[in-house]
C-alpha cells in the first residue's frame, strides 16, 4: 500500500504546483486590472499571500474547522459503546497505530467522513442518521472505508485540493464583485491612455475569473477518483465482508435527506457526495453520464456492483471484480497484491469472507445504537436522565421545575 501513499504525495505536490500557477496567473491579471498597468506582479504577490495564509490555516487548523463546520461533537466510549467498539476493531484491522477521535453529527442524513492530515491526528465523524439506519456490519464497512482514507493519506491530498480551490474561488469572487461595484473605473482613472491594451486586460481578467474556478475543479477531479475505489477495496479487506459496505452505500444513497452542514468544499470528504441525490435516477442517459463525469465520487451503483461481485474479501478479489464490472485496467497497487499473495492467513480468510452471514444480533444492536444516539444528544442538550426500575429512561429538560417526575411506562414516581 505504500505505492498508493507515495502516489498520493506526488499528486499532492503536482496539484499544488499546477493550481499555484493558476492562482498566480489569475492574480497577475487582477493586479493589471484593479491596480493599473504594470502592477500585475503585485497582484501575483497578493494571490500568493492569500494562498499561503489559507494553506497554513488549513494545515494547522483544517481538522478543527472541518469538524466545526459539520457541527460534530466528540464522544467517549461510554457515550456510544457500539460505535466506539466498531472503530476500535477497524483500527486494529487497518493497522493504524492510534484509534482516531470519534465525532457524531446531529443530522438525519446518513453520511460519514474522516479528517486529519496524519494518522496520529485522525478523526472520524458519522451522522446520527447513519447510526440510526445501519446495522453493525454496515457500520463496520463505513468505518473501514473512512479509516482506509486515513491509512492511504487521502486526507492530506484532499486538504491541499480544498485549500487551492477555495483560494481560486475567493480571488475570482472578489474580482467579479469588484468589477460589478466599479473597481475597473477607478483603475482606468489611474491609467493614462492605452485604451486598447486596457480592454484586452479587462477581457482576459474577466475570462480568467470565470474559468479559473472551473479549471481548478477539473484539476481536482483529475487527481483521480480511484481513491474511493481503493478505500472500498481496503474496507472489504479489513472487514472480510464486502456486503456490509455494499448495503451501507445503498442505504446512504437512497436516503432522501440532504446534509445541511456540507458544502462544495467539504463534500469530497464524505463517503457519498452529500450534495447530490445519488439514489435518484437521472432522467436522461446523457445527463447521468455528465453527472458522473463531474462528480468527486464514482457512481454508487458501480461501487455496489463491484463489491457484490467479489469472490472474497481481499485486494485481489476486488481487483478482479473491478475489471469485470468496469472494464478498467485495475485500481489496486501491485505492492498490495503481492503483499496479500504472500499472506497465507489473508488468502484462507478471503475464500469464505463474502459468504459470512449477518450476525443474529445485528437488528438488536441497531436498536440499541439508535437509543444510545438519542440519549447522547439529550445529554448534550442538558437533559437530565433518570433510570426507572422498569427499564425506561426519563429525559427531563433543564427547565423542568417539578420536585417529582412520573414514569410514563410504569407510573412510578421519582423524587428529584
Amino acid at each position: 500500500m505504500w505505492e498508493q501513499i507515495a502516489a498520493n504525495r506526488r499528486k499532492s505536490f503536482m496539484l499544488v504546483i499546477v493550481a499555484a500557477m493558476l492562482l498566480l496567473v489569475l492574480g497577475y491579471f487582477l493586479g493589471e486590472y484593479f491596480l493599473g498597468r504594470g502592477y500585475g506582479p503585485y497582484g501575483m504577490v497578493i494571490a500568493g499571500i492569500v494562498w499561503l495564509v489559507m494553506t497554513l490555516v488549513a494545515w494547522f487548523q483544517g481538522d478543527n474547522i472541518m469538524l466545526s463546520m459539520a457541527g460534530a461533537k466528540k464522544i467517549q466510549k461510554e457515550d456510544l459503546p457500539i460505535l466506539f467498539n466498531v472503530v476500535e476493531e477497524m483500527t486494529l484491522a487497518s493497522g493504524l497505530s492510534r484509534i482516531p477521535d470519534i465525532y457524531v453529527i446531529d443530522d438525519p442524513a446518513p453520511n460519514a467522513f474522516a479528517t486529519g492530515r496524519r494518522p496520529e491526528t485522525a478523526a472520524v465523524a458519522v451522522t446520527s442518521g447513519l447510526l440510526r439506519r445501519l446495522n453493525r456490519d454496515e457500520l463496520q464497512g463505513v468505518i473501514a472505508h473512512e479509516l482506509a482514507h486515513v491509512r492511504n493519506r487521502d486526507i492530506q491530498l484532499m486538504l491541499f485540493a480544498g485549500v487551492l480551490i477555495g483560494a481560486i474561488v475567493i480571488l475570482s469572487e472578489v474580482g467579479l464583485r469588484g468589477m460589478w461595484f466599479g473597481g475597473g473605473r477607478s483603475r482606468s482613472r489611474r491609467d493614462s491612455g492605452g485604451d486598447g491594451g486596457n480592454a484586452i486586460v479587462a477581457v482576459l481578467a474577466i475570462v480568467l475569473m470565470i474559468l479559473a474556478p472551473i479549471l481548478a475543479r477539473l484539476i481536482y477531479l483529475a487527481v483521480s477518483r480511484k481513491r474511493e475505489y481503493l478505500a472500498d477495496a481496503s474496507a472489504a479487506t479489513f472487514t472480510r465482508y464486502p456486503e456490509g459496505l455494499a448495503s451501507a452505500l445503498e442505504k446512504i444513497s437512497a436516503a432522501p435527506q440532504t446534509l445541511n452542514s456540507a458544502n462544495r468544499a467539504t463534500a469530497p470528504m464524505y463517503i457519498i457526495n452529500p450534495l447530490k441525490k445519488a439514489g435518484k435516477k437521472a432522467g436522461k442517459k446523457a445527463g447521468a453520464m455528465a453527472a458522473n463525469a463531474s462528480s468527486t465520487h464514482p457512481p454508487i451503483d458501480e461501487r455496489v456492483r463491484i463489491l457484490r461481485s467479489m469472490s472474497g474479501g481481499g485486494y485481489a478479489a476486488y481487483e478482479e471484480s473491478y475489471r469485470k464490472v468496469s472494464g478498467g485496467k485495475g485500481v489496486i497497487p501491485g505492492s498490495a497484491l503481492k503483499e496479500e499473495a504472500g499472506d497465507e492467513t489473508s488468502r484462507a480468510t478471503a475464500e469464505d469472507s463474502g459468504k459470512r452471514p449477518q450476525k443474529e444480533s445485528s437488528a438488536a444492536s441497531q436498536i440499541i445504537l439508535a437509543r444510545q444516539v438519542d440519549d447522547f444528544f439529550y445529554r448534550s442538550a442538558g437533559y437530565r436522565m433518570i433510570k426507572c426500575d422498569c427499564g425506561a429512561t426519563l429525559k427531563l429538560p433543564r427547565d423542568f421545575k417539578s420536585p417529582q417526575a412520573e414514569c410514563p411506562r410504569c407510573g412510578a414516581s421519582h423524587s428529584l
